[in-house]
């Protein structure tokens, strides 16, 4: 027959506690020993809208929504109650590491940028972004002759000296023609 659980002698119940101490602490190393295995890949985590000082430079006061849409993107919250506050927020996870968060609020009236808040501090000097773009300039392309005109002129016919058989009949005939 089983004895109650606080009938047991001292030699049991120091086995059992020794057994329930090392099975927790067996668990708890678990997550210690796999973040520190060499060639354990962990998974780079990155939520809500990507913001840097870059995008945060570029920004001005008396701004529209519609610039600002081009600059930050959407914000992540919009608050029905706080029609005039947009708030962009970052969290990242780099390699398994510790969470980093940021958070900005852009401020309007009237449809104007009228403020900026948050964990990041707009540049007081004007920012003067370079373009990677390069401009080429393509000439104008000779559009006289048609494709036909081109092939035709490759052999010696000319068809710019003579009227063409769509101009004859473009032309009216002059009245002494209709008299024939």
């Amino acid at each position: 027959m089983r004895k109650p659980l606080f009938a047991l002698t001292l030699r049991e119940n120091r086995y059992s506690c020794i057994l329930a101490i090392t099975a927790s602490l067996t668990l708890a190393s678990c997550t210690t020993i796999l973040t520190n295995l060499p060639g354990v890949y962990s998974v780079d985590v990155q939520q809500g809208n990507i913001v840097d000082q870059d995008m945060i430079d570029q920004l001005r006061p008396g701004m529209n929504k519609r610039q600002v849409l081009y600059i930050m993107g959407s914000p992540m919250l919009i608050n029905f109650f706080h029609q005039k506050r947009w708030d962009y927020l970052y969290s990242a996870q780099l390699g398994g590491g510790n969470r980093q968060q940021k958070r900005i609020s852009l401020h309007f009236d009237n449809d104007q940028l009228i403020g900026v808040q948050g964990d990041f501090k707009p540049s007081i000097l004007p920012v003067i972004k370079t373009s990677g773009e390069t401009t080429v300039d393509v000439p104008k392309r000779k559009l006289e002759k048609t494709l036909w005109g081109m092939i035709t002129g490759l052999f010696g016919y000319d068809s710019t000296d003579d009227e063409t058989a769509s101009d004859k009949l473009d032309k009216k005939p002059s009245p002494d023609q209709l008299s024939l």
